[in-house]
């Protein structure tokens, strides 16, 4: 008598381990059957143009409380500074994006481990006054400071860099002239305090830094692709990103002037010390892009030259933004250090650079 247990070879085992698996249609067989996933995907792209449409309808039927609005004297002032602002930055925005994007993609960071002189105490001035020759904006100079560091040049040195170069390029000082025509000492005040600052924090570095406070950076994004596609993304990441600052700085800077009630500036304005701080704070919240910062600086006119130096000192060093890609780039434990530290001094050294100079 054969075995029925589950494994017998006989028959009945064979019959009653097999399952039966039915067999399921690749196509649904009634033909209204649809997928709710499909009807879903389906749905948001009808809603769009429904969501365009009831905006229209609403903006047409209150077009008279919305013409009022904008007409009001407020609105056209903040209307004004705020389209002043963009369109005087946005050249000088684009300019510096496209020569960052080109540096960082076909000049090799070999280049400047070779340039650098082997003491650190010696690499971190040349570091640092290598800003001076090489456009680019904060959002270039993080990952260009973390490629210096993978390639073997000495922390302190890429540090002073990292701070250096979106602070005292040519297209950041040229857009200063160009914001302020009417005081050209700004221009040197700028370029003498940032590089006062990025040398001085590289030396701070060199003396107090400790080799586990800093994490070795990983491979860029755009590493190992073709030098066309690393470009143009490049391009498109800072674009997106410097020219979102951008537009919250120009609406900054025109709530400022429009809405903010007159005495209140002045009674910030009027006050040496806490216009410098007030100003170093808006530069940290603000987050603008060195390229675009000295006509948001140029439209806060109820404020000093010094108050106004502080402000272009501090945005290319420490805001927001630099503080999340400082911290992804090189790890927190660097960043919580590195920036407070970046801004005391920023604050100092600009506060007594534009007593002497301004």
């Amino acid at each position: 008598m054969p075995s029925r247990t589950t494994g017998g070879t006989g028959p009945v085992a064979t019959r009653k381990t097999t399952p039966t698996t039915p067999i399921t249609p690749t196509t649904p067989a009634d033909p209204e059957h649809t997928d709710p996933a499909g009807d879903e995907k389906e749905a948001g792209h009808l809603n769009s143009p429904l969501a365009l449409t009831l905006l229209l309808l609403t903006a047409v039927m209150f077009q008279d409380p919305i013409r009022g609005a904008l007409s009001a004297p407020v609105m056209q002032s903040w209307m004004t500074v705020f389209v002043a602002v963009m369109v005087q930055a946005l050249p000088f925005l684009v300019l510096g994006v496209l020569l960052s994007a080109a540096i960082a993609v076909f000049v090799p960071p070999s280049f400047f481990a070779r340039a650098l002189p082997r003491r650190p105490a010696l690499a971190v001035p040349v570091a640092g006054a290598a800003g001076a020759v090489l456009p680019g904006c904060e959002c270039a100079s993080v990952p260009v400071a973390g490629a210096l560091v993978r390639r073997g040049v000495t922390p302190a040195a890429a540090l002073a860099f990292l701070l250096s170069a979106p602070a005292i390029n040519p297209i950041v000082l040229t857009a200063t002239a160009v914001a302020f025509p009417g005081n050209p000492e700004m221009v040197l005040a700028r370029f003498v305090a940032s590089l006062l600052v990025a040398c001085a924090m590289g030396w701070l570095w060199h003396r107090v830094g400790r080799t586990d406070w800093l994490r070795t950076p990983a491979r860029t994004a755009y590493d190992g692709q073709g030098r066309g596609a690393a470009f143009w993304g490049s391009v498109r990441h800072d674009v997106t990103h410097a020219g979102g600052f951008l537009v919250i700085g120009a609406m900054a800077a025109a709530t400022l002037k429009a809405v903010v009630p007159a005495h209140w500036l002045a009674l910030a304005a009027g006050h040496p010390v806490l216009s410098v701080l007030a100003l170093a704070v808006l530069a940290v919240l603000l987050s603008i892009c060195s390229e675009a910062d000295a006509f948001v600086a140029a439209s806060l006119t109820q404020f000093s030259l010094t108050a106004r130096l502080t402000f272009l000192v501090v945005g290319p060093m420490v805001d927001l933004k630099l503080f999340a890609m400082q911290a992804g780039t090189f790890g927190r434990a660097f960043a919580l250090r590195f920036a407070p530290a970046t801004l005391a001094l920023a604050v100092i050294v600009s506060a007594l650079t534009g007593t002497v100079l301004l």
